[in-house]
């Protein structure tokens, strides 16, 4: 439990790192409860106590000149967590329940995927920079938002020589969320008025929603969580070993998200285990462990940013953000909006979308929810954005990423 000051540089044990992360946390949660901006926007509570952290400790710097590093080790086991319970959860299922719809919006979606890795890889050409800072004002922080720009940021840093990779990333995943809330509402209203829709059926919004389910969970539910995460990334370490012998290489949270998948949806329902339970998934001690994993990494990755090393990125970031809510907002319009039917839901969708595009699932739900207490509620919205977003972004993102970084 080291606090170690080596000239200017002073080291944070992990011990202390953790500590401080939780601590961040909640000063995060304690902050978004009593200022109405941030939960207007629908900014996670890690990304509001991991930035207040990391301006503090800018300050410092420019005070002191003294830098402060935080030991993450434990951040990057909270990485793999995470990832792992998303390939717990995801049934491929799904995909049938969505049916048309579902297929039509993932479509679009991962079309739009590349548009915006191109639009990011553009711009930044612009300024001189390469493929890399391009891909981080991409896929990889806005429709990937924090967890995924954290998650490749240190090895796209590293390959690439990109040394502000994190903080590139997450300062385009916040702002990205910012502009996601902004447009989501107004696009779905504008769209409503212009085209005078109205919902099929007057009902209260309810699918999507979060369950009021007061489950308990005894301590054989949690170790039964946390084995079947530990089996998921043994397999998915040996996955990576094996795809690294084939002269490839991706990240290890990458491959046990897809062992998950393959375990989950592989396994009978009746399978019998030495815990004498079913499979996790989807239970309430995964998604607990989920949110502690999650919300401990955001927290940790954000108050550990440089802040001072984006001065001279300033621009290209705005220049790359700039472009990517005018794209959004063209294929919200003239691509979204046709392809899903032209009609109310289509309008609630679109709202769906602007979360989706530059922001998150949450930032996405809430747009959605705002429009239909105003106008009316679209159960096929609240089915089909939500499956796209949990799920086959992530998936289609851990593919996608890799490819522009080997061939752009």
């Amino acid at each position: 439990m080291d606090l170690v000051l080596d000239g200017n540089v002073l080291t944070i044990s992990p011990f202390f790192t953790i500590t401080i992360g939780i601590f961040v946390l909640f000063v995060g949660r304690r902050l978004n409860a009593g200022i109405g901006f941030l939960r207007k926007f629908s900014i996670p509570e890690p990304v509001t106590g991991g930035l207040l952290f990391s301006v503090l400790l800018t300050l410092v710097y420019l005070l002191t000149s003294i830098e402060v590093e935080f030991t993450l080790n434990a951040r990057d086991v909270l990485l793999v967590y995470f990832f792992t319970t998303i390939g717990i959860n995801a049934s491929l299922g799904d995909l049938l329940k969505g049916g048309k719809p579902l297929i039509i919006l993932l479509a679009v979606t991962i079309g739009y995927m590349v548009l915006q890795n191109l639009t990011g890889i553009s711009v930044a050409a612009l300024f001189g920079l390469g493929a890399p800072v391009g891909l981080l004002g991409g896929s990889v922080s806005l429709i990937g938002g924090h967890g995924t720009a954290i998650a490749w940021a240190p090895s796209i840093g590293e390959r690439f020589g990109v040394t502000s990779a994190m903080e590139i990333g997450i300062a385009s995943a916040t702002f990205g969320l910012i502009l996601a809330s902004l447009m989501g509402g107004p696009i779905a209203k504008f769209l409503i008025s212009k085209h005078n829709l109205k919902p099929a059926e007057h009902e209260q919004p309810n699918v999507g929603l979060a369950d009021e389910d007061d489950s308990r969970i005894d301590a054989f539910d949690f170790l039964d969580a946390i084995y079947a995460i530990h089996l998921c990334i043994i397999a998915g370490f040996l996955l990576n070993e094996g795809i690294e012998q084939l002269g490839l290489q991706l990240p290890l949270f990458v491959t046990c998200l897809f062992a998950g998948i393959a375990i989950t949806n592989l396994m009978p329902k009746n399978f019998p285990r030495i815990s004498g339970s079913q499979w996790p998934a989807r239970k309430p001690a995964l998604a607990l462990i989920a949110d502690i994993s999650l919300g401990t990494f955001l927290a940790m990755s954000l108050m550990s940013m440089q802040l001072w090393t984006l001065v001279d990125l300033a621009g290209p970031i705005f220049a790359i953000l700039g472009a990517q809510f005018l794209v959004a907002i063209a294929i919200n319009l003239l691509v979204v909006f046709p392809a899903m039917g032209k009609n109310y839901d289509a309008a609630v969708v679109c709202a769906g979308f602007g979360g989706i595009s530059l922001g998150s699932t949450p930032t996405a739900m809430a747009n959605m929810s705002a429009v239909s207490h105003k106008y009316g509620n679209s159960q096929l919205a609240f089915i089909v954005v939500p499956l796209v977003c949990a799920f086959f972004i992530d998936l289609a993102n851990a593919l996608m990423i890799p490819y522009f970084l080997n061939n752009f």
